[in-house]
């Protein structure tokens, strides 16, 4: 089973409730990207509109390797079109206030899955099916992680516990999963003239935030705390919501063991299997929250138990869950739904795959509430077997799940 093939492999659509207002002192574009990350797009829609950064704005992030149909708020009026490499903008009308993520009430995606053997291709249709009708916890899948470091640790822990220093040393020095050539590059020259920071400036990127960064610790060589606050805050939220998602996955995982006993399989989210189960919809009932962990969030009952568990075995207290060297990143509040289950799910008849010769492939559409992740439900959907064979396989060959 392979998704994401080419980019138009897998398509997702924002389901949103616009604001329009023709009074408004915002313009609102539909924005179709593909190969571009939603902040590399709102960069360039920013200089091709001559707005500062800040004026340009999405509700939510989206994958580069993805066709994605996504909706941003513009400060100011604007034209009818605009365009740059990988993405098309059309105007939708104005607005009064800047998209929020509250505006979004799903995502619709449309996924050609490849590279299937004919039994397994007759059967994906039937377990979307079933997801549907069953539900898989909503964990937060691969994705979310990109701020992962070769060695599985995340510059939020370090940043949560204080650890300033250790926090920029990952940011500078240490391969993330998400990041790109150029900057694995630059980690390489950080990593090996650690404290240097003019030949560091000389070799970051251009342009970078890390060349912000360095100018400070050029004149503030062991200031590391207020040079860390010098990184992109969006960056900084990013990284501590990584190892709030990750505590997050593990209570629910935890949680769901002490209630429902053994799982039926299990489904690899950042190095950790996760557990999934049979009939969970019907097992847990509707509605069911989980807080996501802050300094403020409050558990009772088994489940503050199995915090209580979760956060001793990663040597944090809840009081610790606030980014206090921090000014302008904060971890979001609230709670998370429990269970996950695909909406208008349907799958198209196998047909043979032009890509992988002898092959099948079909293509299944679902919509998901926003937050929630399409890659989770269609690695759920294959036989444990195939999964753990291409777990073990990308493992194997060092490369970066979907």
């Amino acid at each position: 089973m392979r998704i994401k093939v080419t980019a138009e492999d897998f398509r997702v659509e924002e389901q949103v409730d616009l604001p329009l207002d023709p009074h408004g002192g915002y313009t609102l574009y539909c924005v179709e990207k593909r190969g571009v990350t939603t902040p590399e797009v709102e960069t360039m829609l920013a200089r091709r509109l001559r707005r500062p950064p800040s004026a340009v704005r999405f509700p939510a992030l989206k994958d580069r390797s993805a066709v994605a149909v996504q909706y941003v708020a513009v400060q100011g009026r604007g034209p009818a079109w605009a365009e740059g490499p990988g993405f098309v903008a059309r105007r939708m009308g104005r607005a009064s206030r800047p998209l929020h993520p509250t505006d979004l009430r799903g995502n619709r995606f449309t996924v050609v899955v490849r590279d299937l053997v004919a039994d397994e291709a007759a059967e994906l249709g039937a377990r979307l099916a079933m997801l549907a009708r069953e539900g898989l916890p909503n964990y937060f899948d691969q994705q979310r992680f990109g701020s992962r470091t070769s060695t599985g640790d995340l510059p939020g822990r370090r940043i949560l516990l204080r650890d300033a220093a250790g926090a920029l040393h990952a940011h500078l020095a240490e391969p993330l999963e998400g990041d790109p050539p150029e900057v694995l590059a630059f980690k390489r020259t950080a990593a090996e003239h650690w404290g240097e920071w003019e030949v560091l400036f000389n070799a970051a990127p251009r342009p970078s935030n890390f060349r912000s960064v360095l100018t400070y610790l050029r004149d503030h060589p062991d200031d590391f705390r207020r040079a860390l606050d010098l990184v992109t805050p969006r960056l900084l939220s990013l990284y501590v919501e990584a190892y709030q998602s990750l505590l997050w996955n593990r209570i629910v995982a935890r949680y769901l063991l002490h209630r429902l006993g053994e799982p039926s399989a299990t489904v690899e989210v950042a190095g950790e299997r996760l557990p999934l189960f049979p009939s969970l919809a019907e097992r847990l009932g509707e509605g069911v929250t989980i807080p996501l962990p802050s300094h403020r969030a409050v558990y009772e009952g088994d489940l503050a138990d199995v915090v209580t568990e979760v956060l001793e075995e990663e040597g944090v207290a809840l009081a610790d869950l606030k980014p206090r060297l921090l000014r302008r990143a904060y971890l979001p509040k609230g709670s998370r739904p429990l269970l996950l289950q695909p909406q208008q799910a349907g799958a198209t008849s196998p047909e043979p795959d032009e890509r992988f010769p002898g092959r099948q492939r079909i293509t299944v559409t679902f919509t998901l509430p926003p937050g929630s992740y399409a890659t989770l439900v269609l690695r759920a959907m294959e036989r444990e077997e195939t999964r753990k064979e291409h777990e073990t396989r990308n493992t194997h060959h060092g490369e970066r799940r979907s």
